[in-house]
């Protein structure tokens, strides 16, 4: 586990490339309602060749933007059948693997996860699937640009205990990956033994929390 000091304080914005920014607007803007608060015009910017652009940012709660690029003139790249604004490709990538990246969002309650599927529902961009999946619920759609979007609450907080296993279970995975046959078999089989291995320590660190609290 990293002893590092943590001192960033979110995301300050997630940026992508845009080919249709009225369409763009119309999802973020008009059907999620999330406000337009900075853009930038720039004319003449960067090294030769350079094209004009515009950068605009949308307010996604918590002083975190969204933010995309749209660039004057530049059509979009030719590629395979599947993906986004950003990325095409062919057709025997596995759709699981285009799907990996997204922006998920976080909302606070069953209530306002449902107010977003409204919305959605209601636009031409619909809700591709609604899930369940551990300690969140989720529902997913794709932008106008074929990024896949997001929606997600809490279904119940995240223990500390989970923590522990989040980090034996990276670890295990940095381990068995440095191997010649990565596996799921091996990395539980790694997990078990960091297990064993750090269970007498992390024991003795619960007490001491407990001591410290009475």
């Amino acid at each position: 586990m990293s002893e590092l000091k943590h001192t960033v304080k979110g995301v300050d914005h997630v940026a992508y490339p845009t080919f249709d920014p009225a369409a763009t607007v119309k999802f973020y803007r008009d059907v999620l309602g999330f406000p337009v608060v900075h853009s930038i015009c720039a004319a003449g910017w960067g090294p030769e060749r350079h094209p004009d652009f515009i950068h605009f940012f949308f307010d996604i709660g918590n002083d975190d933007r969204l933010a995309f690029f749209y660039y004057f003139g530049l059509e979009p790249f030719e590629g395979g059948p599947q993906g986004d604004s950003y990325s095409r490709f062919a057709e025997d990538v596995p759709v699981f693997f285009i799907r990996s990246r997204h922006l998920a969002i976080h909302v606070d309650s069953e209530d306002d996860l449902m107010e977003y599927r409204r919305r959605l529902d209601s636009s031409a961009w619909p809700v591709e699937m609604q899930i369940q999946h551990e300690t969140i619920e989720s529902i997913y759609t794709h932008d106008p640009n074929g990024y896949m979007i997001e929606i997600t609450r809490a279904l119940r907080p995240v223990t500390p205990q989970e923590d522990l296993d989040a980090n034996l279970t990276i670890d295990a995975l940095v381990d068995v990956v440095s191997g010649s046959d990565p596996s799921m078999a091996a990395l539980l089989t790694r997990k078990a033994e960091l297990i064993t291995e750090r269970a007498a320590a992390w024991q003795q660190e619960q007490e001491q929390k407990e001591m410290v609290t009475r």
